[in-house]
């Protein structure tokens, strides 16, 4: 599904519900994630106040004791009185006591020691120990699936020089934590639900109340026309945004109805007169170098000259010659102007391409086909008329050219077929190329400047589309693509 097809009411709508879920998904992470700091926070400051506590008491038995405190002597001064089996039963912790070097000197728990204390300690915990600035050290492991923290501190004597090292494994119970968790999030994720509900039919009225005005304005915009008179739009009980937008829209189609009227005129206007101009100027052309022959006829008419026979038909000649000028430009104008009527004629491209390239008789003009036979639908006139065009503008382009070179080829590309003109003639500027199929231009000193015009026009009639490519030196491609038929060949 395409998130940019949706729906405005279909956006409102998911918009409150994924609010709703991200929220509530979010706070159960956050209640996590503080449950788990708290309760990392409650064991580490738990074990340490019973460090505290412990060591304090081991203290007070170092000090009444009769022995010499020194390491040696710590397991026969806390065992004299059962003193360190008394303290971890009060406590409910496990103590065990190492020399400076780390051996195992006391445990108080034979059962426990057995799974979790080892008889060594680590180095990194002899160097964390002497590292640390309050000569403390605390790690956290699992073994057998308990997890439990380790602290390692100094005892020392009245001195507080170091005797030996004593170790507090502790084990973590977060089941009342755990509890606590569970029941909170139980508790958020009803009040979330509920919450869900309220906003799935709050989203529901809402976005239907918003959409809907908005629905009935889309649907007059869709059925606005410049060719037609549009209706305004009336909505009752629509809020202030909405209304500015009705407002909006009826000012528009009031200012469409005017412009549209204004363009209309304007262009037709403007069509007139630029066709005015265009035939006036093509007109005017021939009808000056006539004027000049019958000017120069009369003057030099000599009734008993020899000659005069042979000037008399040089001047008719020339008369007629801008006659037939007049006769092709009225032709061109009416054929630009006049749609082709599309034949359905199914005929062989290659055959019909080589029939229009019979009239020229240029020596540099090749033509080649990808195979001797390719169906489309296209008028046969028609296209002898793109063909030609085509080719008369490669060889104009070609002109001064030396070792002038046009090539026509016939291609087959998918369910296309391709007409290529290729010549390597002077090539069309960059200023140029935008204005090549625009009726009216050319580059030429002759000429009306319709026959690519013309081409187009044709080429788009049969559902083909033409372009080209151009280097200014070098030559232009001219492509001219259009549908293929698989039908019985007509010749």
């Amino acid at each position: 599904m395409n998130r940019n097809k949706l729906s405005l009411r279909t956006r409102i709508f998911l918009s409150m519900i994924l609010l709703i879920f991200g929220a509530s998904i979010l706070i159960g992470i956050i209640s996590i994630i503080q449950y788990k700091e708290e309760a990392e926070d409650y064991h580490t400051s738990r074990l340490l106040r019973k460090e505290d506590q412990i060591r304090a008491e081991i203290s007070y038995v170092l000090n009444k004791t009769s022995f010499e405190v020194i390491t040696e002597k710590i397991p026969i001064i806390l065992k004299e009185k059962q003193d360190i089996y008394r303290i971890s039963d009060v406590h409910e912790l496990p103590i065990n006591i190492y020399d400076l070097q780390g051996n195992l000197l006391l445990k108080s728990k034979e059962g426990f020691t057995v799974d979790t204390v080892d008889i060594k300690l680590a180095a990194a915990i002899l160097d964390g120990m002497d590292r640390a600035p309050n000569k403390r050290w605390i790690t956290s492991m699992t073994k057998n699936g308990i997890k439990f923290q380790s602290s390692y501190t100094y005892i020392t004597d009245y001195q507080f020089k170091p005797l030996a090292i004593m170790n507090l494994p502790y084990i973590q119970d977060d089941d009342f934590i755990t509890r606590e968790l569970d029941e909170f999030l139980r508790r958020l994720a009803e009040g979330y639900l509920f919450m869900l509900l309220i906003a799935i039919a709050l989203s529901y009225f809402l976005s239907r109340y918003i959409t809907r005005s908005l629905k009935t304005i889309s649907d007059k915009m869709i059925q606005t026309r410049l060719d037609k008179r549009n209706q305004k739009i009336e909505i009752d009980d629509a809020s202030e945004e909405i209304s500015n937008l009705v407002r909006a829209y009826n000012l528009m189609i009031d200012e469409l109805e005017t412009s549209a009227a204004k363009l209309a005129q304007g262009e037709r206007e403007q069509a007139w007169r630029e066709m005015a101009k265009q035939v006036a100027h093509e007109i005017k052309n021939p009808l000056t170098p006539m004027r000049l022959t019958v000017q120069s006829f009369q003057q030099r008419f000599d009734p008993n000259d020899v000659d005069i026979r042979k000037k008399l038909d040089e001047y008719s000649a020339t008369i007629i010659q801008q006659i037939d000028t007049m006769s092709n430009i009225a032709s061109a104008f009416s054929n630009y102007a006049k749609m082709p009527a599309q034949q359905n004629e199914t005929l062989n491209v290659v055959f019909v391409t080589k029939l229009a390239l019979d009239i020229f008789n240029e020596p540099y003009i090749h033509f080649k086909a990808e195979k001797d036979e390719i169906i489309a639908k296209f008028d046969r006139t028609q296209l002898i008329r793109v063909v030609t065009n085509l080719v008369k503008n490669a060889i104009q382009a070609t002109e001064n050219v030396k070792n002038a070179q046009i090539c026509v080829d016939i291609k087959v590309e998918k369910d296309k077929v391709l007409l290529l003109v290729i010549d390597n003639g002077v090539g069309i500027s960059e200023e140029n190329a935008t204005l090549v199929f625009e009726p009216k231009f050319t580059t030429k000193s002759s000429g009306m400047g319709l026959g690519l015009a013309m081409v187009k026009n044709i080429v788009e009639t049969y559902g083909g589309n033409i372009t080209f490519t151009s280097q200014v030196g070098k030559g232009t491609v001219f492509k001219v693509a259009f549908p293929k038929e698989n039908h019985p060949t007509t010749f």
